[in-house]
C-alpha cells in the first residue's frame, strides 16, 4: 500500500537517492542489474528513491520503458522505503503516466521540469492542479530550468496534492523567500545534490537529492546527519569532498560546448567503480570519453580517500 502524504514528507526529508538505468550493448534496460543497484543502496541506509528521474534517463526512456523501470524499483524495494516516480510532458501524457504509476503501488509522483517550449507561471499551476485531480498520490514538482517569481512558488505550495518542492536553482535567496512565503506543511528538498545542502539548510530545505551518494551513500547519510544536528564544521567537510566528482559532472566532455553534458556518464561510472552496474547510455547522451574516464577513476580514488578520512 502506497505511504499516506504525512509518510512521505518524512521520507523527503533525508536523503533521495536516483535509481539509474544501467543498458546492455544493444541500449536495453538491464532490469536485474537495476534491482540489484536498488537493493544495494536500501541495504547502505537509503530509504527515499527517485524512479524513472533525470538521472534515470527519463527522456531517453519510452513510456512503457519507464512504467517497467520503476515497476522493477517497486519490486526490488521493501515496503519501508518511499518511491517517487517521474512524470511529465503534456497534460495528458503525465495523467496517463500517474495512472500507471497508481497501479503499482509508487508511493509519490515527481513531476519532471517542463520542457515546453513557452511557459506561463499560472499555466503550470493549473497544469499541477490538473495532475493533482486523477490521484490520490502527493506530488512533488521539480523546479528547474526557469526562473520563476517568488509568487510561483508560494502558489505552487498552495496547490492541494503538493508535499513538496524539489528545487534545483542556484539561487539561495530565492529558495529562502519561496519557503517564507509558501505553506507550512511542505516539505523543501535541494535538488543540486551535496555542494548546495549546507546553505540550502539554512534557507529552509529539510533533504537533498543524491549525487555522489547515487554510488557513495554513506556520504549523503553522514552529511544529512551532521546538518540535522547543526555540526556546520563536519556538514561543510563532507559537502567538500563531494565537490570534486560533483564538479567534473558539469563539465562538458570532449568535442561538445554544453555544460552538464557527461553528468549521467560521470555518475555510471561512479557506480562501476563502487562495484554496482551503470551501464550504457542512450543518445543524446555520449560516453565518457578514454581521457574522462580517467580523470574519474582519480576523482573516484580522492572521493575513497576523503571518505575513509572522515567517516572510516
Amino acid at each position: 500500500m502506497p505511504l499516506s502524504n504525512d509518510r512521505v514528507r518524512q521520507h523527503l526529508r533525508g536523503v533521495a537517492a536516483g535509481i539509474l538505468t544501467p543498458f546492455d550493448e544493444d541500449l536495453t534496460v538491464e532490469h536485474a542489474k537495476l534491482k540489484e543497484n536498488a537493493r544495494s543502496l536500501y541495504d547502505s541506509g537509503i530509504r527515499t528513491f527517485l524512479a524513472s528521474a533525470n538521472i534515470s534517463e527519463y527522456h531517453s526512456l519510452s513510456r512503457d520503458e519507464r512504467v517497467e523501470v520503476t515497476r522493477s524499483s517497486v519490486d526490488a524495494l521493501p515496503s519501508d522505503t518511499c518511491i517517487l516516480a517521474g512524470v511529465g510532458g503534456s497534460t495528458a501524457d503525465a495523467r496517463e503516466a500517474i495512472r500507471n504509476y497508481d497501479r503499482i503501488g509508487v508511493d509519490a509522483m515527481m513531476v519532471m521540469p517542463p520542457d515546453h517550449s513557452y511557459i506561463h507561471e499560472q499555466g503550470l499551476i493549473r497544469y499541477y492542479e490538473k495532475l493533482d485531480e486523477i490521484s490520490d498520490a502527493p506530488l512533488v514538482p521539480y523546479v528547474k530550468g526557469i526562473d520563476p517569481s517568488v509568487g510561483y512558488l508560494r502558489d505552487l505550495t498552495n496547490v492541494d496534492g503538493v508535499v513538496g518542492i524539489k528545487y534545483a536553482l542556484e539561487d539561495a535567496v530565492k529558495l529562502g523567500r519561496g519557503v517564507a512565503a509558501g505553506d507550512d506543511d511542505i516539505v523543501w528538498v535541494d535538488g543540486l545534490a551535496e555542494p548546495f545542502a549546507p546553505s540550502f539548510w539554512n534557507e529552509g530545505i529539510e533533504g537533498f537529492s543524491a549525487g555522489v551518494s547515487n554510488f557513495r551513500p554513506e556520504v549523503g547519510l553522514e552529511l544529512f546527519d551532521a546538518l540535522t544536528a547543526s555540526n556546520w564544521e563536519r556538514a561543510r567537510r563532507l559537502r567538500n569532498i563531494c565537490v570534486p566528482y560533483q564538479n567534473f559532472r558539469e563539465e562538458t566532455g570532449q568535442n561538445n560546448t554544453i555544460a552538464g553534458a557527461i553528468s549521467v556518464s560521470a555518475v555510471k561510472k561512479g557506480l562501476n567503480l563502487a562495484g554496482l552496474h551503470g551501464g550504457n547510455v542512450r543518445e543524446p547522451i555520449k560516453p565518457l570519453s578514454p581521457e574522462d574516464e580517467r580523470k574519474a577513476e582519480v576523482l573516484y580514488n580522492q572521493l575513497e580517500d576523503d571518505i575513509e578520512r572522515l567517516i572510516g
